[in-house]
């Protein structure tokens, strides 16, 4: 709520108070609304909700009390901070006035001063309490994600659980009908099964480390290409077994300012999806080029795409997109998550674009390195 854009709604029918009070809010620079009773404030107050009422006590049809009674019976306007103004020095008036709901008075003869400071202080006020609102609902709706976020690891963690401690018990009780064959697939089903569990609490460390700020970014300047050629090399083995042609069209030297550890993270993730995703005799092919301060990198793969619906899905912890590979390759559905975080804290953004059975282009863009 920036102070030029701060409404104020002055109730008041006293043209020698308007004349004060307008030419002391308008130095400020807040916007100022006018009604001249009570029954035109509540009117108002429909259309346009102010950020702060200065409301005279003394006014024909209902008085200042009743008006604010009102606005604070009603649940769009309770919030307002309502500010009396008055010539009665009662204390029995000032309590009635602050029952009634108003924060503050402005005694009359009104003061250029006076006004301003108890505008202000109550304006800040106001700003601090929508801040502080605007903070606990986002903090309410993270837990909240984290909550289901949880749920769904602790149910995607029972299957490699299951499979650990129950393999064994099978053997033990069975193991002399088990041939030797019999036994290797077992074990190799138990390796699988351990392999995804460490891979899944892996990935699940490094982002509980994103979210308490353990991890430190050590940027330097890093030639792009060199990397992308690194992890294609490191990776060239498994999109063989699988028939798939990689094409990397970058030819010219690139640099970005980065973490070298976190880029060659993303690299691995999202190579490692592209091939996973992709059927046998598939291609994959890399580009990048350098917009403005920063270098976007394209990877596109002719894979089984994704829908709408699950694009959404992919970088939302409470929903943990997870799917098979199309060689039936498990992943633990917190890759992209862990993606989207890293190039997030350099100060870049990563989108999709994909169709059922038409492949997926996934784009992101990490800052350039000065020369």
């Amino acid at each position: 709520m920036d102070e030029e854009q701060v409404k104020i709604l002055i109730v008041d029918d006293d043209a020698d108070n308007l004349n004060v009070l307008l030419d002391c809010l308008h130095r400020s620079g807040y916007r100022v609304l006018i009604a001249p009773n009570g029954e035109q404030a509540l009117q108002q107050v429909e259309y346009i909700i102010p950020d702060l009422i200065l409301l005279d006590v003394m006014m024909p049809g209902i008085d200042g009390f009743e008006t604010c009674r009102r606005l604070k019976s009603r649940e769009e306007t309770r919030d307002i901070p309502v500010i009396f103004m008055t010539a009665l020095s009662d204390v029995t008036d000032k309590i009635h006035g602050f029952t009634v709901g108003g924060v503050d008075y402005i005694t009359k003869p009104i003061q250029h001063e006076e006004v301003s400071i108890r505008v202000k202080t109550h304006v800040t006020l106001r700003k601090l309490q929508h801040d502080l609102r605007q903070q606990n609902q986002q903090f309410q709706e993270a837990n909240a994600s984290k909550d289901k976020f949880f749920s769904i690891l602790a149910h995607d963690m029972r299957g490699p659980l299951a499979a650990l401690r129950e393999l064994p018990d099978i053997v033990l009780e069975n193991v002399d009908q088990y041939t030797r064959d019999d036994l290797v697939n077992l074990m190799m089903a138990q390796r699988e099964a351990a392999g995804n569990l460490y891979a899944l609490l892996e990935n699940l460390l490094t982002w509980a480390r994103i979210q308490r700020g353990y991890i430190e970014l050590l940027p330097q300047p890093l030639r792009l290409d060199h990397l992308i050629e690194q992890n294609i090399a490191l990776l060239v083995l498994n999109a063989q077994q699988k028939q798939i042609a990689v094409h990397n069209t970058i030819t010219t030297p690139l640099s970005v300012f980065a973490d070298y550890y976190i880029v060659n993270t993303i690299l691995r993730n999202l190579l490692s999806n592209a091939i996973k995703f992709t059927e046998a005799g598939g291609t994959i092919a890399l580009s990048a080029k350098q917009v403005d301060r920063l270098v976007e990198i394209r990877i596109r793969d002719s894979g089984i795409g994704m829908t709408a619906e699950q694009i959404a899905q992919v970088f939302r912890i409470d929903a943990k997109f997870k799917r098979r590979g199309t060689a039936g390759e498990q992943g633990t559905g917190l890759g992209l998550i862990l993606c989207h975080e890293f190039i997030k804290k350099h100060g870049g953004t990563i989108s999709i674009s994909s169709r059922p059975s038409q492949g997926t282009t996934l784009s992101f863009t990490l800052p350039v390195a000065s020369e």
